[in-house]
């Protein structure tokens, strides 16, 4: 569906061939309409209907990363309730080429329309698990060849001092609340993020984002040489 009156730009003429090519049927409707539609009027005049979102299964989600890269990097991500920092930290995930997010059922939300929102599109390209039980989540993919890594502020190693030159499960708490006490104990490895402020942790986007670029400095690093 379209809003009526809007300007005639490259990106939506895009839009428009791509329906047009997969021939889906093209309605022009007044804005108001499209904002009931959309619950907002953030929609930039274009709205779509689509299917509900279909979650990957854990293991065939960790198999399809394993066979596009001989070490591919999951994201799993503990407790972290705002869709913003969902949205936030799957924009930097995709950007990393991360494999794929895997969330808890009961303590992280749904992939909204605001999560994609805030991901600028970037969730429409990643793939996301929701799982019962994360800390068993681990054990799932331990036989599959994964090393897990969680974040911590109390862990004894620097972030940069870890070797994630290996097929990786970054797990990452919410700020505030940190990893939960399982998964501290199930993790192969805790790393923390130096803090030299007075706050004692950072966002949980930003400190995954700093997490994923230093996993692939070292693996460009390798890669180099």
């Amino acid at each position: 569906m379209l809003a009526q009156g809007l300007r005639d730009e490259p990106r939506l003429q895009q839009v428009i061939a791509f329906a047009q090519k997969q021939a889906l049927p093209i309605e022009y409707s007044a804005r108001e309409r499209l904002d009931d539609i959309a619950h907002t009027q953030a929609h930039q005049g274009v709205v779509a209907y689509v299917e509900r979102r279909r979650y990957w299964e854990l293991e065939p989600m960790a198999q399809a990363a394993l066979a596009e890269a001989s070490d591919p990097v999951l994201l799993m991500l503990d407790s972290l309730q705002d869709p913003q920092n969902l949205g936030s930290i799957s924009r930097t995930a995709e950007a990393a080429g991360v494999g794929g997010i895997i969330l808890s059922h009961n303590r992280s939300p749904e992939v909204t329309p605001s999560v994609v929102k805030a991901s600028a599109g970037a969730a429409e390209h990643l793939r996301y698990a929701r799982v019962a039980n994360l800390a068993q989540s681990l054990e799932v993919l331990k036989p599959l060849g994964f090393w897990s890594v969680g974040l911590a502020g109390d862990a004894p190693t620097d972030y940069t001092a870890f070797d994630y030159r290996r097929p990786l499960v970054l797990v990452i708490g919410a700020e505030g609340e940190g990893l939960h006490q399982l998964l501290r104990k199930r993790v192969d490895a805790l790393v923390r993020l130096p803090m030299h402020g007075r706050v004692d942790s950072l966002n949980a986007a930003v400190a995954g984002a700093i997490v994923l670029y230093e996993v692939l400095r070292q693996r460009r690093s390798t890669a180099a040489h």
